[in-house]
């Protein structure tokens, strides 16, 4: 899909572009391309002389190649930017999906597999506010700016999911069936805060190295400064969720250990208290000159009675201990 952006009056107009034609006749601000066709491609570089490989938005492209300024001055940006779906009804969890910026000749070009939701977010806000977008490199840097904001609302997420397994955790008796539930629904929040981490570092590094680059002006220079600020506030949020989400961990595997415990202590009591009585039946069973059943009449009851003072006593001890 090849949608064109173009500026009037400080909002952006969207145009999905379906034919060559189409494309020539409009001078965009802001060309995306989401899981774009050869055809598509092929219309790019003929109508800006752009080519764009088919390997732009691999995963496996190295580090160093990431963000870098060509010779005729293309500046290239590949970027990571968070996709939430656990709370949507495919429920496909958290993953982060690498989008290829290139901006050239003023127009910034994008290039991704699917469509985010940051620019949606900056899709809706660029027609709603007046002046927010100037040029190609606003477009950019309120896209860093969107997804910054997208990771805070997914931490705050974070935070209210905690807080239903913390109440779960910590105001109840927790079973095996429980913890497994619990367990789950810490190691999918784990998940999502490392991504969060992983987000806004690679945002970090993305407008450091725009600013380094000495495309902006005074102003986007600011911004982007305001935007790195927003992003060290959100490190101190995901380093407190790690560590809350590893004292949940523990508090859940340590009632774990609390429940295989008192199985334990089952067997441990009735192996103990079922020892004496075994030993009489032992000790009866053998082949005395004088059988009790024979000799006396009562041996028997004697011995089941015996018996059942060995079982009766040690658990009357161990409750009076509080073993039980």
């Amino acid at each position: 899909m090849l949608n064109v952006f173009t500026l009037a009056n400080g909002r952006l107009f969207q145009e999905e572009i379906e034919s060559a034609d189409a494309l020539a006749d409009v001078q965009p601000v802001w060309v995306d391309l989401e899981n774009p066709t050869a055809e598509e491609k092929g219309w790019i570089a003929s109508r800006f002389g752009l080519v764009i490989p088919d390997d732009i938005v691999d995963d496996d492209i190295e580090e160093s190649a990431r963000f870098y300024e060509e010779d005729n001055g293309e500046l290239h940006i590949r970027s990571d930017f968070l996709v939430d779906e656990d709370a949507g009804p495919d429920r496909k969890g958290a993953r982060n999906v690498r989008v290829a910026f290139i901006l050239r000749d003023n127009v910034l070009f994008s290039v991704h597999v699917i469509d985010l939701p940051v620019f949606r977010l900056l899709r809706m806000r660029a027609r709603r506010i007046p002046a927010l977008i100037e040029d190609a490199k606003d477009v950019l840097l309120k896209l860093y700016d969107a997804d910054a904001e997208y990771s805070a609302d997914s931490l705050e997420g974070i935070y209210d999911a905690l807080e239903k397994v913390s109440t779960r955790v910590l105001q109840k008796e927790v079973t095996d069936a429980d913890a497994a539930e619990i367990l789950a629904a810490i190691a999918r929040q784990e998940d999502l805060n490392g991504r969060i981490r992983r987000n806004v570092m690679d945002t970090r590094r993305a407008l450091s190295f725009m600013m380094r680059s000495r495309l902006l002006n005074a102003e986007q220079f600011e911004e982007s400064r305001q935007i790195l600020r927003d992003i060290d506030s959100l490190d101190s949020h995901t380093a407190f969720l790690f560590d809350k989400i590893n004292f949940l961990m523990d508090a859940t595997v340590g009632f774990i250990n609390i429940n295989q415990n008192r199985i334990i202590k089952i067997f441990s009591v009735a192996s103990v208290a079922l020892l004496p009585p075994t030993l009489i039946a032992s000790i009866y069973g053998m082949n005395f000159r004088a059988m009790p059943e024979l000799d006396w009449s009562l041996g028997y009851p004697f011995a089941l009675a015996l018996m059942l003072a060995s079982v009766v006593t040690p658990f009357w001890y161990f409750r009076r201990k509080g073993w039980l």
